[in-house]
């Protein structure tokens, strides 16, 4: 569905919206207390699938109108010739097939909290039309004769770059400056890879224990280097997706690559055995000195990571992928160990 009908809930703590302790979410959740006992209008930015919604629905619950109608409209889901119908309600034969009257979101959502998802699509004529409401505070119906008062708070929602957007004529600039008095960034899962832990458990809640799949450290591992073009959505199709293929199993860093569709199925068929080249007796290690293994270590980490740094062309994502770290674990070995990616090539 891309309209949510009006829901009244209770007040709900933002970290039960808002999952992880990474910087990025740390921020995130202060800035959502900041703003969530106030009537200004909120716009929320970020890419397809990084929780958008989620952010409106922690601004709702933890603010004065928790205990209000919330209510959700996608803008670029509605039809054009319906959106107004949608957003403003219609009178009984204001046009072919309005058979009775249809109250509005805005008036559904009267004392409480109006999300408008995906707000750029909105056509450029609509804009003109929300912006005098947001101005005056009055909707009036399709076909109507009678403007009515409504007092809803505003919190939309884009992936698109609405600056662009301006630049092209596609959106108004007034209109913007009116929705975004306060701009929200909502980081995406590659930004905030160490939250994955816990958003595992909080797609799993709820879940009897045999029902789960678990993922050994290797797995972890692996699912934060991926990445997740599909943000926070994608992480919870591999879980569901883990979960009816491995559950009650513990899965490792393979059966990930698997989940991603990113290596072949094990095959439980041992290989021949290839024949063994004659060769000379190992020989004793001699331990003549300590060695310093820890030394020995670095030495061959710094070597991995300049040779990915020179694969890479001295991109630091890429080399990460290559070495399958975070960009900020591969930031931080880089400065203990002196590399600078600007003269490798």
């Amino acid at each position: 569905m891309c309209v949510d009908t009006a829901v009244i809930a209770k007040p709900i703590a933002i970290e039960e919206y808002l999952i992880g302790d990474s910087a990025p979410m740390r921020l995130l959740r202060d800035m959502v207390r900041r703003v969530a006992n106030a009537s200004a209008s909120v716009m929320i930015c970020g890419a397809s699938g990084s929780g958008k919604e989620v952010v409106a629905r922690a601004i709702h619950a933890a603010g004065l109108r928790a205990t209000k109608a919330y209510v959700a409209l996608n803008c670029g889901a509605i039809p054009a010739e319906l959106i107004e119908s949608e957003l403003f309600g219609h009178e009984r034969g204001a046009f072919t097939g309005a058979q009775a009257r249809r109250i509005g979101h805005f008036e559904n959502a009267h004392k409480g909290t109006l999300f408008l998802d995906e707000i750029g699509d909105m056509r450029f004529d609509m804009q003109v039309k929300l912006l005098r409401v947001l101005e005056d505070g009055l909707v009036s119906r399709v076909g109507g004769n009678s403007a009515l008062p409504v007092d809803v708070r505003i919190i939309s929602a884009t992936h698109q770059n609405l600056e662009q957007a301006i630049a092209d004529g596609r959106f108004r600039q007034d209109l913007y400056f009116r929705l975004g008095v306060v701009l929200l960034h909502v980081p995406t899962l590659a930004e905030r890879a160490e939250d994955i832990p816990q958003l595992i458990a909080h797609f799993q809640r709820g879940k009897h224990k045999a029902e789960h799949c678990h993922f050994d450290y290797s797995a972890i591992v692996q699912l934060q280097a991926h990445d997740w073009p599909g943000n926070v959505r994608e992480l919870r199709n591999i879980v569901e997706r883990a979960n009816v293929l491995f559950h009650g199993e513990t899965i490792d860093a393979f059966a990930v690559d698997q989940l991603l569709g990113r290596a072949a199925p094990r095959m439980n068929i041992k290989p021949r055995a290839a024949p063994v080249p004659d060769a000379a007796p190992p020989q004793p290690e001699t331990w003549d000195a300590p060695i310093d293994l820890k030394a020995q270590i670095e030495g061959i980490e710094l070597e991995r990571i300049q040779t990915a740094l020179g694969h890479a062309d001295g991109v630091i994502s890429e080399a990460a992928r290559l070495l399958t770290l975070k960009r900020t674990t591969l930031i931080e070995k880089m400065r203990k160990y002196g590399v600078d990616r600007v003269v490798l090539q």
